[in-house]
């Protein structure tokens, strides 16, 4: 385990992951407006209707996403969601955030944990099963990205991610 001593409550992570996301976002889309926010505690759909941004998917639908990156330029908007756990991770908390990635397309997904992967790393890393990380709209494949975040660096240990970074 990577981290010696956990956080001890889950929203102590929400903070430095957007700080993070927003890092990640403005370095890979140079020419579009970064914002991030922490809305683990907020309906999707209320969260972006209050950015002026309607997703008719996540209008009425229960999804609360612990962190949300947007990224804009013009009328192309880009989301990206980071499901944030102190435990390890279960198959359970990888379903979670597929049944999001279906619904909504964002262009990336995170499922980030401050202890391990815990049952996941024998499906993704033994026995091979990045299949299970799929999502998109049919035409482009993508993968939610699962890996332990570094409460020393306050970042991910991009080693550790599955698919890599």
């Amino acid at each position: 385990m990577i981290n010696k001593k956990n956080v001890s409550k889950e929203v102590e992570l929400y903070e430095p992951m957007c700080i993070w996301l927003k890092h990640y976002l403005e370095d890979k889309y140079r020419s579009y407006s970064i914002t991030t926010i922490d809305t683990h505690n907020e309906r999707l759909d209320k969260v972006l209707e209050k950015i002026g941004i309607i997703n008719d998917l996540a209008v009425g639908v229960d999804i609360q996403i612990d962190v949300l990156g947007i990224a804009k330029k013009n009328n192309n908007i880009k989301l990206f969601f980071i499901e944030a756990k102190k435990t390890k991770l279960t198959l359970r908390d990888l379903g979670q955030l597929w049944a999001y990635c279906k619904l909504i397309n964002p262009e990336e997904a995170f499922l980030i944990t401050s202890a391990d992967i815990g049952s996941l790393n024998k499906l993704l890393n033994v026995h091979k099963r990045e299949d299970l990380l799929d999502f998109g709209d049919g035409k482009r494949i993508k993968k939610m990205k699962v890996g332990v975040w570094n409460l020393s660096t306050m970042s991910p240990e991009l080693s550790m991610f599955v698919p890599k970074l």
